[in-house]
Order: C-alpha cells, then sequence, then structure tokens
C-alpha cells in the first residue's frame, strides 16, 4: 500500500475551498505588504520582562485572518504579546492570535495548537493565517477552518506561537508555558470579554505536532497555572516521543518533516546539541541550516526520503545509543507529570507518521495517576485522513467539557472504525460543516452564523 501524509486532507480541503469559490465567485485577498516576524517591531519584546507576572499582556493589535492566505475570515481577531517562560525557565515573551464570535460573548476559552512543524519564525500560525502569507503552508493554513468551527460553536479561541519567537520546535515545557500564559493574557484582555482564573472555563486541542504542544500544557498546567479552569484536553494523532516519530518519519515520503524538526530541537537543548552537531557530516550541517529557514511543506519537498544516516559520520542507532543523547532526548518526551484535566485521545493506528505505540503507552500511565482520559483509537483512518475525521469527535467532547456536560470519570479505550461515525461525530458535523462554509464564504463566524 502507497504511504500517505498529510497531503491527502489537505488536497481534499483545497478541492473544496476551490468549489466554493467557483460557484460563488468569491474573489481572494489582494496580496499584502504584511511583513515576516522577523521584519516586524510587532514581534520584539520589550525590555523589562522579569519584573511582569506570567501572563501580563504586552501589546495588542487587530489583524485580519484569511483561510489559505486568500480568504477573509469574518471574525473578530487580535494579536497580543505577552510575557511567558523559555525551556530554560527564563522570562520571555511570545505572540498568539485571539479570536471572539460573532454575535455573542464567549464564556469560555479554547487554546489551540497548530501543527507548525518546523523551526523558523515565519511560520507561527500568527503569520502563516494572515492574508498572502506564503500560499505554500497549505497545511496549516486549513487547520483555520477547525478554529472557526471551535468560535462558530461559541468558544474564544487562542492560537499561541507555541514555538515562541525563534521557533523552537520540539522545545520540553515551553510550549505549556506558552499556551497557559496566553490563555491568562486572554482572559485579561478586555475586548474578549472574559474572566479572569476559575471563572473562565478553559481547553487545549491539537492534532500531530500540535498534540505535543498540547500535551506539555496539560503536563505543566498543575503546576505553572493552577488558577486556570482547565476542563479538558484534547490530542489527536498524538506526539509522546520525539525520536519514536522521527525514527518512523526517517527515510519515507515526509522525511523532510526530521530536518524541519532538528533545528528547533537542538536550539532549545544546548547539551544535545553539543553530543549531536559534532557527528554531523558538513553536508548534514548544510541541510540543518537551510530547513531552520524554511516551513513544514518546503522542508518535506525539499528532502523526500531525507535518511539522517546519510549526513551522520556514525550510524543512527550508535549516535541515539549515546548515554547523554538519550538522556537529551527523553527530556522531550511526555509522560513525565500527570495532567490534572481530562484528557481526550484520538490516533489511527495505522498513523504512518507518529506510531500508535506512543498515546498506546502512556495513556495506561496517565490514567494511574490521573483525572480521566477517553482514547480512542481508528482502524481505518491514517495520519491526514484521522485530522478530518476526528475532528467533529474532539469538539463534541471539548463542547461537553466547557458547557458543563457530565465529567468523564476513569479511564476507557475504544477501537472504532472510523471516527467520523461516531455518535457524538455525526451530531457535531453539520455544525461544523456549516462553521467551515462561512469560513470560506465569508460569512460572520459564530453560534448565529447561517
Amino acid at each position: 500500500m502507497q504511504l500517505r501524509t498529510r497531503r491527502a486532507g489537505v488536497a481534499a480541503a483545497l478541492a473544496g475551498t476551490a468549489a466554493i469559490l467557483l460557484a460563488s465567485g468569491i474573489a481572494p485577498v489582494a496580496a499584502s505588504s504584511v511583513p515576516p516576524p522577523q521584519e516586524d517591531r510587532f514581534y520584539r519584546p520589550p525590555a523589562g520582562l522579569a519584573a511582569k507576572p506570567p501572563g501580563t499582556v504586552l501589546r495588542s493589535r487587530p489583524v485580519q485572518l484569511a483561510a489559505f492566505a486568500a480568504l477573509p475570515q469574518r471574525v473578530q481577531a487580535w494579536q497580543v504579546m505577552f510575557r511567558t517562560t523559555d525551556y530554560a525557565g527564563k522570562p520571555t515573551a511570545a505572540v498568539t492570535t485571539l479570536l471572539r464570535p460573532a454575535g455573542t460573548r464567549p464564556k469560555a476559552i479554547v487554546s489551540y495548537q497548530v501543527a507548525e512543524d518546523a523551526s523558523a519564525p515565519q511560520c507561527a500560525p500568527s503569520y502563516v493565517m494572515r492574508p498572502a502569507a506564503d500560499y505554500g503552508e497549505a497545511i496549516n493554513q486549513a487547520e483555520i477552518l477547525l478554529v472557526d468551527a471551535t468560535v462558530a460553536d461559541g468558544f474564544a479561541v487562542s492560537m499561541p506561537d507555541y514555538e515562541g519567537l525563534a521557533g523552537d520546535f520540539g522545545a520540553a515545557k515551553q510550549p505549556g508555558y506558552i499556551e497557559l500564559d496566553g490563555l491568562r493574557a486572554a482572559e485579561h484582555f478586555r475586548p474578549l470579554g472574559l474572566k479572569a482564573g476559575r471563572r473562565t472555563p478553559a481547553a487545549l486541542w491539537g492534532y500531530s505536532g500540535g498534540s505535543l504542544a498540547s500535551g506539555w500544557g496539560a503536563q505543566v498546567q498543575r503546576r505553572y497555572a493552577p488558577e486556570l479552569n482547565l476542563r479538558g484536553v484534547a490530542v489527536g494523532g498524538f506526539a509522546t516521543n520525539v525520536q519514536q516519530a522521527l525514527l518512523k518519519i526517517n527515510g519515507g515520503p515526509a522525511a523532510g518533516l526530521v530536518a524541519s524538526a532538528l533545528p528547533g530541537v537542538l536550539r532549545s537543548n544546548p547539551n544535545l546539541a553539543r553530543h549531536v552537531v559534532p557527528y554531523l557530516t558538513a553536508k548534514g550541517k548544510a541541510i540543518l541550516a537551510k530547513s531552520a529557514t524554511q516551513c513544514e511543506i518546503a522542508n518535506v519537498s525539499s528532502y523526500p526520503f531525507f535518511d539522517a544516516n546519510d549526513y551522520l559520520k556514525i550510524p543512527l542507532t550508535k549516535l541515539l545509543a549515546h548515554p547523554a543523547v538519550k538522556r537529551g532526548m527523553k527530556a522531550l518526551n511526555l509522560g513525565g507529570t500527570t495532567p490534572k484535566a481530562p484528557l481526550f485521545v484520538y490516533h489511527a493506528i495505522n498513523d504512518e507518521l507518529i506510531p500508535v505505540a506512543g498515546p498506546d503507552a502512556i495513556v495506561p500511565r496517565y490514567c494511574h495517576g490521573g483525572d480521566s482520559v477517553t482514547y480512542v483509537r481508528d482502524s481505518l483512518s491514517e495520519h491526514g485522513v484521522l485530522a478530518v475525521s476526528g475532528g467533529p469527535a474532539a469538539l463534541a467532547w471539548l463542547h461537553a467539557r466547557l458547557t458543563g456536560g457530565p465529567k468523564p470519570h476513569g479511564c476507557t479505550t475504544t477501537t472504532v472504525a472510523t471516527m467520523a461515525l461516531t455518535p457524538s461525530a455525526i451530531a457535531q458535523e453539520p455544525g461544523l460543516a456549516r462553521a467551515i462554509l462561512s469560513g470560506l464564504a465569508g460569512l460572520p463566524i459564530g453560534p448565529s452564523a447561517f
């Protein structure tokens, strides 16, 4: 069977977009002069961060969002820079994009983590979701449609640049700090109309690379932001073990993801870098330097069937067996702390990018010391398909958590043919479809749309 990647899901989304454009005559937005973060003064943090509490709003501005960098989204949106904490525990700043549903005051908020999967600043969602950003980032840009569905449910959304200002893919803990401080900033950002702390239900959601980031938010919340009313965390295509995923992807059609991720991984873990970089060949160093300037699709397209063994002075297995490298890689993995909030985990058994062995192993560990885990294993989907087919069930679960539905207790593991045909998904799918159509057609996005 031919190995497929997330492009299958993106191709379907793009085909649907084209059909709607042709049928409606909607014109894409014209090219704009939105500068990338490296050239935008908004992304330069102010001095004196150490004196400010985490989550402090530093600056903000209203922004226009677009689906696929072309279709304007009729939703109020702002970029907010806030004070947070980096992977070394030091004060830093980050940016999140906040969305407010049309026609209602939100009573809950979802932090949605886009699967950025790159190590360059211009790949951050705050830039990629703007009009006339790089059209080649369609995979990430397609995720605005799941964000639209969340907003259409009546929830505010925080879409953080969880890799930080430098684009540190794979950094331990930092994504969680940024997500949680993004929620803190959102709850104090007056235009959203939310209340702070326990008075506002909150949730995290992410798929693939976004699931790894969301997992960190779930793990660090108990100690880092215990005042937040985190009602639930939904993670799909659940990346729990960085080394396991890299080995699975290495050498395959999507192996450019390895080159895309490694610069951020090494940048955020200097001790690991000290033991890895000396074993890179000159060509290996050049590839990582180049991939650190590109986003996900460019790297996957540039380095198909990338095999790390070809760019190392010793075999990859021998390098990974080095004690210091083993310790460094282990520090990047989830599982060290049990989340306090209930979890909804969904994963394709035949996932070709992220082995199902990861969530299979971590779910029992979380169940042993945590609150609740609902784990759904999908038999028919692969990675890209489940990103779409699992979305309705995940959103239905989050909706119940944020609107006072019965709190889940204990742990369940269920294997289904396809999540798209589960009762909760079927009930959610019409609303999700309406929200997506609203986003594509340029209609107001909120509970009253359509």
